[in-house]
């Protein structure tokens, strides 16, 4: 799916918390579903050290990149537009965090980012115990 960011919170009366994106919710849903088939397929138990992580944010291109004879020699390799890469980050992880990934998301250590167009939209994820980075 498009990558989904973790915006802003609306509070109402009586608590009520409503996210202002709406395409969050699924996103997150399907980065945890994901999360725990890999785990499963994996045999994977949840890291429960320092974790580094990868992230590769992929979005499709609008169609002003492309011309009659293809992609247009002035198209960014990079969306460099909105979402947010921090506000994609944050919502991946908390995704990665209900999938089981991790024990607590406060083992995050480190993360890279990037935002690139692909064919296809979605996110690629490395995760690897970080004890190199400490």
């Amino acid at each position: 799916g498009t990558p989904a960011p973790q915006g802003s919170k609306t509070v109402y009366s009586r608590g009520r918390i409503v996210e202002s994106s709406k395409a969050v919710a699924p996103w997150r849903e399907a980065v945890r579903a994901e999360t725990q088939r890999r785990m499963i397929e994996l045999a994977m138990e949840p890291f429960d050290g320092p974790v580094a992580l990868w992230l590769r944010f992929t979005f499709t291109r609008p169609k002003g990149h492309y011309g009659r004879r293809g992609l247009l020699p002035s198209a960014p390799d990079h969306p460099a537009v909105k979402p947010d890469l921090d506000k994609l980050a944050r919502s991946t992880l908390d995704g990665l965090a209900d999938g089981g990934l991790y024990t607590n998301d406060s083992r995050v250590v480190s993360i890279s980012a990037v935002k690139v167009y692909d064919d296809i939209a979605g996110v690629v994820i490395n995760a690897r115990a970080a004890g190199w980075v400490l």
